[in-house]
């Protein structure tokens, strides 16, 4: 059962003009994604031809810099209806959009929202930033232990306009792993370009950290990861789909299976990690 743990399914009206202009230059087949992100029935079938069992639809709240706000969890909840079965819902919380945390958390439970995404370039905060007086990330780091909801933060950079890089280096969520060691962190992306060895020693260092290699082109994932079969048992496929630079789901899924690794360690990272954090 092949997990792509990392697809971005969003309300595109809610884009801002500049992040927009990215994608449709970015995405020839942008009209596709439109559709995608209307029907669930249409992605369903594209996740068919692709070869695809399940899909984790990432979706995060971040108005000034992409202009999602938290309508995206109800967005996500209602999408994922169509097959609760293939498609898990990504929700997210914003401490600084919130005027009210606890019942913000509480609509994340009853939605039924199997991750959340922290993402620190568009959010513009450190993910250890509840150090710094910042008590709603403590509050929501202790509701996804407590609901045994993993969180999965943006880690390396972005190129959206107005993303601030300096909050994607992962050595912040050392401290968070610490703090809170029952809640199952995923550092998406590897921290790529700049800090896949800070990703790779917090895989190895932390039981509760996970490597999510989304947005890493599979051909130079063994370059990033040289030794990436020391952690394949904390590794999570994902492709970032429609992500700049992601073309095509399927080419992904081809491309990672013809790396030069073991049968047992492609069948990890394509499928059983991520049914022992999403359990069919």
């Amino acid at each position: 059962m092949i997990t792509d743990c990392h697809i971005h399914i969003q309300p595109i009206e809610m884009f801002k003009p500049a992040a927009l202009a990215l994608m449709q230059k970015q995405r020839p087949n942008f009209a596709q994604i439109v559709e995608f992100c209307h029907s669930p029935q249409a992605f369903l079938k594209y996740l068919d031809h692709c070869g695809i069992d399940r899909a984790v639809l990432i979706n995060y709240v971040a108005p000034e810099i992409i202009g999602f706000t938290s309508g995206v969890n109800e967005f996500v909840a209602g999408y994922v209806k169509a097959d609760p079965r293939r498609l898990i819902p990504c929700g997210s919380l914003h401490p600084r959009h919130t005027s009210n945390v606890l019942a913000d958390v509480e609509q994340i439970v009853r939605l039924g929202i199997r991750l959340i995404k922290i993402h620190p370039p568009h959010q513009l905060l450190y993910p250890n930033d509840y150090q710094h007086g910042v008590k709603e990330l403590e509050i929501i780091y202790r509701a996804a232990e407590a609901n045994e909801i993993p969180v999965m933060f943006h880690t390396g950079t972005s190129i959206f306009p107005g993303a601030r890089n300096k909050y994607g280096d992962p050595i912040y969520i050392d401290d968070v792993a610490v703090d809170f060691p029952r809640m199952k962190i995923l550092l998406a992306h590897g921290g790529r370009p700049l800090w896949m060895n800070t990703s790779f020693f917090l895989v190895r260092r932390h039981p509760n950290v996970y490597l999510d290699i989304s947005g890493i082109p599979p051909k130079t994932l063994l370059q990033y990861f040289p030794r990436l079969e020391e952690i394949a048992g904390k590794t999570l496929f994902g492709t970032d789909w429609p992500g700049p630079g992601v073309p095509d789901v399927k080419k992904n899924i081809d491309d990672f299976r013809a790396l030069p690794l073991s049968e047992t360690v492609k069948e990890q990272i394509l499928s059983k990690n991520a049914l022992t954090i999403w359990p069919a």
